[in-house]
C-alpha cells in the first residue's frame, strides 16, 4: 500500500511487485509514475527527505478511499533520508481492470502529493542538508493559529 524506504528506491522491485499484483487480480491497467532526482544548476549531490508518518498515512488512506470508490488500487513508495542524483525517491502505481479510472486519478494524485503530503525536502550540498525552500508548499492546517 504505502512503503517508505531508507535511501533510493529499487524501482524494478516495486514495478515487478505491482505487475504481479495486476496479473493475480486480472487487472488490465497499471499506471506508474517515478520521480527521479535530477541534477540542478546549483550543483547539489542529491536530495534528502523527512516524513511525518502519522499525517502521511492519513493523507494516503484518504486517497486510497477515493481510489477504491473508483475501483482503483493505489500503491506508493517514497524515500526517507538521502537519495543521490539520478536515483528515484518517489513511485506511484494505480491499478484497475481498465485504464480510464486510473488515468483520471493519476494527475490529481501526483499534484496533491506534491502540495499536501507531509514530506520535507533538502538539497544535499557539501555533505550538508539545506532546506529546499523553493520547492516547498505550506501544508493545510499547519502554522500558527490566529
Amino acid at each position: 500500500m504505502l512503503e517508505v524506504v531508507e535511501g533510493a528506491l529499487d524501482t524494478a522491485r516495486f514495478y515487478a511487485q505491482w505487475e504481479r499484483e495486476c496479473v493475480a487480480h486480472n487487472y488490465g491497467a497499471l499506471c506508474v509514475f517515478v520521480g527521479v532526482v535530477r541534477a540542478q544548476e546549483s550543483g547539489f549531490e542529491g536530495l534528502s527527505f523527512d516524513l511525518y508518518m502519522p499525517l502521511l498515512e492519513a493523507w494516503f488512506q484518504d486517497w486510497q478511499a477515493r481510489a477504491r470508490a473508483r475501483e482503483v488500487v493505489l500503491r506508493m513508495a517514497h524515500s526517507r533520508g538521502d537519495v543521490p542524483v539520478s536515483q528515484s525517491s518517489y513511485m506511484v502505481g494505480l491499478m484497475a481492470r481498465h485504464r480510464q479510472a486510473p488515468l483520471e486519478l493519476y494527475s490529481a494524485f501526483i499534484e496533491d502529493f506534491k502540495h499536501n503530503a507531509p514530506i520535507w525536502k533538502y538539497y544535499l550540498q557539501n555533505q550538508r542538508r539545506v532546506y529546499a525552500q523553493d520547492q516547498s508548499h505550506p501544508l493545510k492546517g499547519s502554522g500558527l493559529l490566529a
